[in-house]
Parts: structure tokens; C-alpha cells; sequence
């Protein structure tokens, strides 16, 4: 009965990391939307693109997280622990993820464009249609070590006192003096990336290159 009870209180956290997880998501439009920005002849544009990747991908997530939940109410903007969260995993994540959907975009051949060109496409119309398609196929797999990353990432949250999985498990520890809340939360890990897994691998053979 003890065993019951401290996995349905681990899985309580499930809920919050899966939130978070759904939120984070909205990164990857905005990857999308920066990634074309970073490809366009707008130096000042790319210039800016690129400064907020630097930054975003050579810092710390944690730091980050930091600084969004303890550093901006110094700035008179107080935000709640899961907002703080939220923020912080998308502006970091969308800063990966428009690296990798570029190098997607980079990697389609330009012959392509001229083609579409040819056929009377827009700009528009060339990527929507012609290379993001082809792009986003194939980072594919970089964009599912991401997604499993993710998963793990969401239990740096507990260090601003939101009880996702980890943080639910640690508190069991601490009161009981057991590692099994920790063994339960291993295999909670484990089951969600087999899920992220499964999907992403459905989709890589779907969308494979014929």
C-alpha cells in the first residue's frame, strides 16, 4: 500500500512535467520563424538571430531559469514558478531548434529554388511547399534527441519549487529514507522518452526519403 501511494504521488508530478512539456512545444514554430530570418538577406535581422543563439544555447538552462524566476522581479517583473518555467524552456529550446531547422533549410539543394522559380512559385510559396517539407524530414532525428532532452530537462524545474516528477520523489525520500521514490521516477523517465521515441521514430519512417 506504501508502494501505491508514492508512485500515485510521483505521478502527480507527471501532470505538471507533461504541462510544461506542451508548453514548451510552441518553441518549435518559432524556431521555424527564426531559422528563415537567419537564412534572409537582412544582415541586421540575422545579426540579432544570431546574438540571441549564442546567448541561448551558450548559457546554462538552468542559469536561465534563474535569472527568469529570481533575476527580472529586481526588474519589477514577477512572475509565477510555472510561467517562469515556461518562458524560460521556450526562448531556450527555439533558440536550438532555429539552428537545427537552418541547417535543414541550408541543406536543401539550391537547384530546387530555382526550379521553383521557374514554376512561378513566391518565396512563400517555395518554402511552405518545397524545402521546409524536405528540411524539417530531415532533422528529424536531431529534433528527436531534442524532444527526449526535453523530457529530462523539465526536472530542472524543481529547483523553483514547482512538484513535477522528481521534485514528488525527492520529498518521499527525505521522509522516508527509501531510494525507491527515485527507482519510481527512473522508470516514469524511462516510459515517457519510450513514448517521445516511439512517435518521432513513426515519423522518421513515414516521412523517409524513398
Amino acid at each position: 500500500m506504501q508502494l501505491i501511494s508514492m508512485a500515485l504521488y510521483i505521478l502527480k508530478g507527471v501532470v505538471l512535467t507533461g504541462k510544461l512539456y506542451l508548453f514548451t512545444l510552441i518553441a518549435f514554430p518559432i524556431g521555424v520563424l527564426l531559422a528563415l530570418g537567419n537564412i534572409s538577406k537582412h544582415k541586421t535581422l540575422k545579426k540579432a538571430i544570431g546574438i540571441y543563439t549564442w546567448v541561448f544555447r551558450g548559457t546554462p538552462l538552468m542559469l536561465q531559469l534563474f535569472f527568469v524566476y529570481y533575476g527580472l522581479p529586481v526588474l519589477g517583473i514577477t512572475l509565477s514558478p510555472f510561467s517562469a518555467a515556461a518562458i524560460t524552456f521556450i526562448v531556450n529550446y527555439a533558440a536550438y531548434l532555429t539552428e537545427i531547422v537552418r541547417s535543414g533549410i541550408e541543406s536543401v539543394d539550391k537547384g530546387q529554388y530555382e526550379a521553383s522559380r521557374v514554376l512561378g512559385l513566391t518565396y512563400y510559396q517555395t518554402m511552405k511547399r518545397i524545402v521546409l517539407p524536405q528540411a524539417i524530414r530531415r532533422v528529424l532525428p536531431a529534433l528527436t534527441n531534442e524532444a527526449i532532452t526535453l523530457v529530462k530537462d523539465t526536472a530542472i524545474v524543481s529547483v523553483i519549487g514547482l512538484g513535477e516528477i522528481l521534485r514528488n520523489a525527492k520529498e518521499i525520500v527525505s521522509r522516508e529514507f527509501t531510494i525507491v521514490p527515485f527507482l519510481i521516477a527512473g522508470i516514469l523517465y524511462l516510459i515517457i522518452s519510450s513514448v517521445v521515441v516511439t512517435v518521432f521514430k513513426n515519423l522518421e519512417n513515414k516521412y523517409r526519403f524513398q
